[in-house]
């Protein structure tokens, strides 16, 4: 932080660490942390070494803890995931590189993607919101869809205001991204690409209905767990292109599965089709950013967060 002058008047922004500058009206004087001091220029003077002793702090408080002061004053999105160890996706930096800490906390899913395996990961999302929020989140977001929306739009709502009653921070869920992302695009008939089996795909198709979109196509990989290479991005794309095609116009392409890899499809994806991708973990993120009150607009990931 750099001093600025206005008349008559240094203002001296003072680091956190004691910084000693000497006054004509007494021999020193060492600053507290976190304060700003307006001391007339007349009654400082300060020598060309003193100058060079706080440069030289100041070089080294930036190359050894000014990331850290600075990642740790922005706001943080807690995201709850359905394996137990699971690491941010990398979407979260390349969407917002800046302004937003990302914290994770898993539940393990051992049952899989099946409506069993979502019963039986539940009871641990509460748990898991609060040890992120004593880390310092100030929004939670459960993620993986599916493990929101299984239940359907009500289940879904109870779970955030659970969230929010135990930890007293705002809660959204992936599936919201998704609702979010639909609205934003304001899309009404819908064609749904999944990873899912048929059970759980039309339990997605139920979700969004409730929310008041029609979904007029729907098709799913049919996995429980998803093999090693078994989505890969050429797969995902021939998915999404086939489902929309048999969509007779849709006027939104949902692609539905955290798991999936989905944020560099977006534009190729919009490109082919001419109407806007929603996909789970972009705009389950897009969703989470913009309840922290930031704004979740970005450029070169699709028409939705252009427009957000």
């Amino acid at each position: 932080m750099r001093p600025f002058f206005v008349p008559s008047c240094l203002c001296v922004f003072v680091f956190p660490f004691p910084v000693a500058c000497f006054l004509t009206l007494s021999s020193s004087t060492v600053y507290s942390p976190a304060k700003i001091f307006c001391i007339p220029e007349a009654l400082m003077i300060c020598s060309r070494r003193d100058f060079l002793k706080i440069g030289g702090i100041v070089t080294a408080s930036a190359a050894l803890g000014a990331p850290a002061l600075e990642a740790a004053g922005e706001p943080a999105l807690g995201l709850i995931f359905p394996p137990l160890n699971y690491p941010i996706p990398p979407d979260a930096k390349r969407l917002y590189p800046a302004g937003v800490r990302f914290l994770g906390n898993g539940v393990g899913l051992p049952g899989g993607m099946t409506l069993e395996g979502y019963e039986e990961a539940i009871p641990r999302v509460l748990p898991a919101a609060e040890a992120l929020a004593k880390e310092g989140a100030k929004v939670i977001s459960v993620f993986g869809s599916s493990l929101t929306f299984y239940k359907g739009a009500k289940f879904n709502e109870e779970l955030t205001q659970k969230v929010t009653k135990l930890t007293g921070l705002p809660a959204t869920t992936q599936s919201n991204g998704l609702v979010d992302g639909l609205r934003t695009a304001n899309a009404h008939r819908v064609a749904l690409a999944t990873a899912y089996t048929d059970t759980v795909t039309d339990r997605l198709k139920l979700f969004l209905e409730e929310h008041g979109f029609q979904v007029v196509f729907a098709k799913g990989l049919g996995y429980e767990r998803i093999p090693e290479g078994a989505a890969t991005q050429e797969i995902l794309f021939k998915l999404g292109v086939d489902v929309y095609a048999n969509s007779k116009k849709a006027d939104a392409l949902v692609i539905s599965c955290g798991a999936l890899k989905t944020l560099d499809l977006i534009v190729p994806l919009e490109n082919q089709i001419k109407v806007p991708v929603v996909s789970s973990t972009p705009h389950g993120l897009m969703n989470g950013v913009r309840l922290l009150g930031i704004s979740p607009r970005v450029q070169g990931f699709g028409m939705v967060f252009a427009k957000v």
